[in-house]
């Protein structure tokens, strides 16, 4: 893993908020909590999760427009990745009808900002549901275990973990690994960029997530245990 860095309540204003770095990889997570639901879950007393994701113009070496009038497909990908990711931190949503949305916004892009996404959104996300515990909204947290992300991949032959952007362009197997703290799979996405790749490969790889997740699970514990 490059270093790895979790700051909490960076946002004043936010119910929950995470600054993720990943090496040079730097994604601001909020997460804000809102009366009411969609209407396809109205009246069930049940509440929701969604997230956003945006890059910033100058994430990235040359300038990239803000996507105003229409979201990207890459984009559309991301932040439902990661609200899928997140949802999986909760059996159900049996917590009384109130929506976090969670936005991720990515300030420095070198490699893995949909993985430091998901790793920062997931410790955003326990601190608004303890907001909402705290403030009698609800009586306890529906959070029953953490979440990560991590990318690995191959370059040349060798297992890599936590690939940068040099590092990603140059792969020739590129995966993206959702996992909970406790090693079981949320998502597995994974792609032979220039050709095919066999098992021993994609086992090396997992093996290399597996370990990447667990050194972020404890980089999210020693996170939250600080008191705020």
């Amino acid at each position: 893993m490059r270093p790895v860095t979790l700051e909490r309540a960076v946002a004043p204003y936010a119910e929950g908020s995470c600054l993720v770095s990943f090496g040079a990889t730097r994604v601001l997570c909020t997460a804000s909590v809102e009366d009411g639901v969609p209407g396809w879950k109205r009246g069930k007393g049940e509440g929701w999760l969604t997230a956003e994701y945006s890059m910033l113009p100058r994430a990235t070496k040359t300038r990239t427009s803000r996507e105003r009038s229409q979201i990207g497909g890459r984009t559309q990908e991301i932040q439902r990745l990661i609200g899928r990711s997140i949802r999986a931190m909760l059996d159900d949503f049996k917590f009384g009808e109130f929506t976090i949305k969670l936005d991720c916004d990515c300030l420095v892009a070198d490699g893995g900002t949909r993985t430091a996404s998901i790793t920062g959104a997931a410790v955003a996300a326990v601190d608004a549901f303890d907001w909402l515990v705290s403030t009698g909204r609800i009586p306890v947290s529906p959070v029953k275990r953490r979440v990560a992300a991590v990318s690995v991949g191959t370059i040349g032959t060798t297992p890599r973990l936590d690939l940068d952007y040099e590092e990603d362009v140059r792969a020739a197997v590129d995966m993206n690994v959702v996992m909970s703290g406790a090693g079981q799979f949320v998502e597995v996405q994974g792609t032979g960029e220039h050709g095919t790749f066999d098992r021993k490969e994609l086992d090396a790889l997992l093996d290399l997530a597996v370990k990447g997740v667990r050194e972020l699970d404890a980089a999210q514990q020693r996170a939250l245990s600080t008191k705020l």
